[in-house]
């Protein structure tokens, strides 16, 4: 019974839990926005050759 209650304490685990929900989380999030990210990334890049044009 020793071991089971020392199983049931330990969080040595926890960690890397929470990392993968967070991975998760932004991977949906992502999966989610796609389009819209892909819009704001083109419009940053279009905004910046025509700025680099200007020098």
């Amino acid at each position: 019974m020793l071991g089971f209650n020392h199983f049931i304490k330990d969080e040595s685990g926890a960690g890397v839990v929470e990392l993968i929900l967070i991975m998760v989380v932004l991977i949906g999030l992502v999966l989610i926005y796609k389009e819209r990210i892909t819009d704001l990334v083109n419009d940053l890049f279009e905004a910046i050759i025509e700025e680099a044009g200007k020098v």
